[in-house]
């Protein structure tokens, strides 16, 4: 299924008397890169949170919020606690910066007292993997909620490049349709020439052959026609495919562009031009949007 890398995914539940949510949003990268804000307490999960949702996406720039709110209970306000834990982590820091820089200066109450999160409202002060067991069914919400939003932005995706890879197809039949003509059209020219220069004189029908022959190998986009298609059937596949498609279509856009490079050098008729440019206007259209793939 066919995924943008846009959307925005959010969940909520009350954990120990508080109040989590978890907001998540997402946009176009070209590789998968997660930014986490986190509570200070909760920094010791960041690696476990960044895993969960790396086993989920493969492209994209994912932000993810945690926020922690109070319940507006009364008895439950104004009271406060040390974080040891974090209290003692950034005096060991601080020890370690003394020594290795050789500072005079003392770590003081004031100094200690001004980290953040070093003093917490009491009824938020637990071990954060007590509550792990709740934050990561919340995780598992805010990533199904921000995966059901990219599936439908790539549904929509899905319909518009498929009606332009329709569009290009039609072109390209109307090429191949066209391409027999040009020879013909060549012969025609040719001919009418070589009489108006002869003056009405015998003209070398096997020489007049051979140079048209010469012309039509030069001129032939059979090759470039038929791996175009190809290139559309895959795209088609991919499309349909369960797997993140974004790179490889990336690829496929690549070469169709080469192809048709290919076929507009090769002809000098005007409706094959046309239909050239056409195409690649097309295939523009088509790199735009496929940017937004997973």
């Amino acid at each position: 299924m066919i995924k943008s890398m846009t959307g925005y995914g959010k969940a909520e539940a009350v954990l120990a008397g508080r109040k989590f949510t978890m907001e998540m949003k997402s946009v176009n990268h070209r590789f998968l890169e997660i930014s986490l804000r986190l509570p200070g307490m909760f920094l010791p999960l960041e690696g476990e949170i960044k895993k969960r949702i790396g086993e989920k996406f493969s492209r994209g720039r994912i932000e993810a919020t945690l926020r922690v709110d109070g319940d507006g209970n009364a008895e439950n306000e104004g009271r406060f606690t040390l974080n040891l834990p974090l209290v003692r982590n950034y005096h060991a820091l601080l020890c370690q910066l003394k020594e290795e820089l050789h500072l005079g200066d003392e770590i003081t109450l004031a100094m200690m007292a001004g980290f953040r999160d070093a003093v917490v409202p009491a009824e938020t002060f637990q071990d954060p993997a007590a509550l792990w067991e709740g934050l990561s069914m919340i995780l598992a919400e805010a990533i199904r909620t921000l995966t059901e939003m990219r599936e439908k932005e790539g549904e929509s995706l899905k319909r518009d490049l498929t009606a332009r890879l329709d569009m290009i197809a039609g072109f390209l039949e109307g090429i191949d349709g066209k391409a027999p003509q040009v020879v013909l059209d060549y012969q025609k020219r040719l001919t009418d020439r070589v009489r108006e220069l002869t003056g009405g004189m015998v003209i070398d029908e096997a020489r007049l052959l051979q140079e048209v022959a010469i012309m039509a190998e030069k001129s032939d986009v059979t090759e470039e026609v038929v791996r175009f298609r190809s290139h559309i059937g895959q795209f088609t596949d991919l499309l349909a495919g369960a797997d993140a498609a974004g790179r490889k279509i990336d690829f496929l856009i690549q070469e169709m562009g080469r192809e048709i490079n290919t076929i507009g050098s090769k002809s000098g008729n005007a409706e094959i031009s046309r239909s050239v440019i056409e195409i690649k206007s097309e295939l523009a259209k088509l790199r735009e949007q496929v940017q937004n793939i997973e």
